[in-house]
């Protein structure tokens, strides 16, 4: 039966978002102000803009699926996406807001060859985004579909063309506010889901667990962990992509270029932390409220026993639960406002590493107009839009919080210790960042495919010939260790200079983290 306050509240956040691109537009007539939004947004703007960005469709209908399917181990990704904000916090925001302009590319080739750095860089991000955008694209198709009845092809067209429209037209500005306000309203709606789930339970969490365990079919087992994550290998090898892939997520990193200066840059990841750890609390709350409220309830139960739409609808189904069509309309329009939120960042992200990074930086050798490059980069849009859309629907069956573990793997692998190693190891040189770097891409890319959740899943094969579901206990390692070797050993002269370039690139990076404290003379 169709929705129709959750159609009308899905249409005023269109409306209202493309409103928000229209008086973007306008402003939007330099590198800076499309790449970095002028770096004229807020600490607290910044970090909830960072947290609409973070609180992905993933993480509000994945989490709270996984959580509904196996109970505690849901929580498992919820704390490790957190943890990797501290290593943000304290190792990279600063040095790289005063050493990059753009993109986290602008960083990593500060003192290493440009044009291998930024294409390696480029190459990791591109990869990244393309992972990230099909979790993306499957939470909004199956969104769609459940509220319009429209075909999923079709549902996931029409995000696709919509986020193509708020990059290209509005550019980081635009995509800031839409994060805002997005992230406003998923907190809001989030908080409420998880006040009525406790005032059934009387705000006590012993019968709410109580009852989740008497109503799922595995019982006791959702309270301990292994059903989903059954090999220490596998649990380690998801922690390592957790933590050190949030460090490495174009999109995340892009961010730290749209406020003025370090101290903002660091006051943005304590904003977006708090805001990020209280929502995965809310999700764990509801993964555990839709187990006792709706998995015995035909209204939301199939025949053979599944969940209607798949076990990523758990949230979308408690809405409409706890408070019936106008909530669900609500908690609707605000799923979808995520969706499009996140897939806007991550567009940009994409087309800032082709347009700034390889065509801009590397072909152009920095000798291009600027309005030259912002049309290089809605082409940019434009292209990774439909590469979305084309991915999105062969990626149909794929839970989506699984499909971003698998884009933190490469991030873990390919971005964070090229950008690490960067900022802190003075012996590191392009030579062993681009073999080091190029092996942790390619060991990680090759290991999804062959790994469970493409070798059988996609391909259909029987037996997966890499046996681990998460390969960044191994990619990230090889990363590390291959970038190592082959900078000791680089003895040619270019080496040398990029190791003197150390010392004068670290006191740059902290000229930005000293400059707001009175010298006393």
């Amino acid at each position: 039966m169709t929705n129709y306050p959750a159609i009308a509240m899905f249409f005023i956040f269109v409306f209202a978002t493309l409103m928000i691109t229209y008086w973007a537009a306008k402003k939007t007539k330099s590198r800076s102000h499309f790449y970095a939004a002028g770096g004229k947004i807020t600490s607290l703007q910044n970090g909830l803009a960072i947290a609409g960005d973070y609180m992905s469709a993933a993480s509000f209908l994945g989490i709270s699926g996984l959580v509904y399917l196996s109970g505690y181990d849901g929580l498992i990704y919820s704390i490790g996406f957190l943890v990797g904000w501290p290593i943000i916090l304290f190792l990279l925001a600063e040095r790289l807001r005063n050493l990059g302009n753009y993109t986290f590319a602008d960083a990593a080739a500060h003192r290493l060859d440009q044009t291998k750095i930024r294409c390696l860089a480029a190459v990791g991000s591109l990869i990244t985004v393309i992972l990230y955008l099909i979790a993306q694209m499957v939470g909004a198709g199956k969104l769609i579909q459940l509220l319009f009845g429209l075909p999923y092809e079709l549902a996931v067209i029409t995000v696709g063309v919509l986020m193509v429209m708020y990059v290209s037209f509005g550019g980081m500005l635009a995509t800031t506010w839409v994060q805002i306000i997005k992230a406003v309203l998923l907190l809001s709606g989030a908080t409420f889901m998880t006040f009525a789930v406790m005032w059934n339970v009387g705000f006590n969490f012993e019968v709410l667990f109580q009852k989740a365990i008497n109503i799922h079919p595995k019982n006791n087992e959702i309270m301990q962990p292994g059903g989903l994550i059954s090999d220490p290998i596998s649990a380690i090898s998801l922690g390592i992509a957790l933590m050190f892939g949030t460090a490495g997520l174009p999109h995340i990193l892009m961010r730290f270029f749209t406020v003025k200066n370090a101290k903002d840059a660091r006051k943005s990841v304590f904003f977006a932390t708090g805001f990020i750890g209280y929502f995965y609390i809310l999700t764990f709350i509801i993964g555990f409220g839709a187990i006792m409220l709706i998995s015995t309830n035909p209204e939301f139960i199939n025949e053979n026993g599944s969940l209607k739409g798949g076990n990523n609808m758990a949230a979308i189904h408690l809405a409409n639960a706890v408070g019936g069509d106008m909530f669900l309309g609500f908690i609707s329009a605000v799923a979808f406002a995520t969706i499009l939120a996140v897939v806007s960042g991550l567009t940009l992200a994409g087309a800032s590493a082709v347009s700034h990074d390889i065509y801009a930086s590397v072909i152009k050798k920095n000798q291009i107009k600027e309005k030259d490059e912002l049309f290089v980069s809605r082409i940019s849009a434009l292209t990774i839009g439909c590469i979305a859309i084309l991915l999105g629907i062969i990626f149909e069956k794929q839970n989506v919080a699984f499909m971003v573990g698998l884009a933190f793997a490469v991030a873990a692998s390919a971005n964070f210790p090229i950008l690490f190693l960067s900022m802190y190891w003075k012996k590191l040189t392009s030579r062993g960042a681009l073999i080091g770097g190029g092996s942790g891409l390619l060991l990680a890319t090759i290991l999804v495919i062959l790994g469970p959740a493409v070798w059988v899943d996609v391909f259909n094969n029987e037996k997966a010939i890499f046996p681990y579901k998460y390969p960044a206990l191994f990619s990230v390692t090889t990363a590390f260790v291959v970038t190592w070797f082959f900078s000791i050993i680089d003895k040619t002269q270019s080496a040398y200079s990029e190791i003197d370039k150390f010392d004068n690139q670290f006191i740059q990076s902290q000229i930005g983290i000293n400059k707001n404290k009175k010298v006393k003379s």
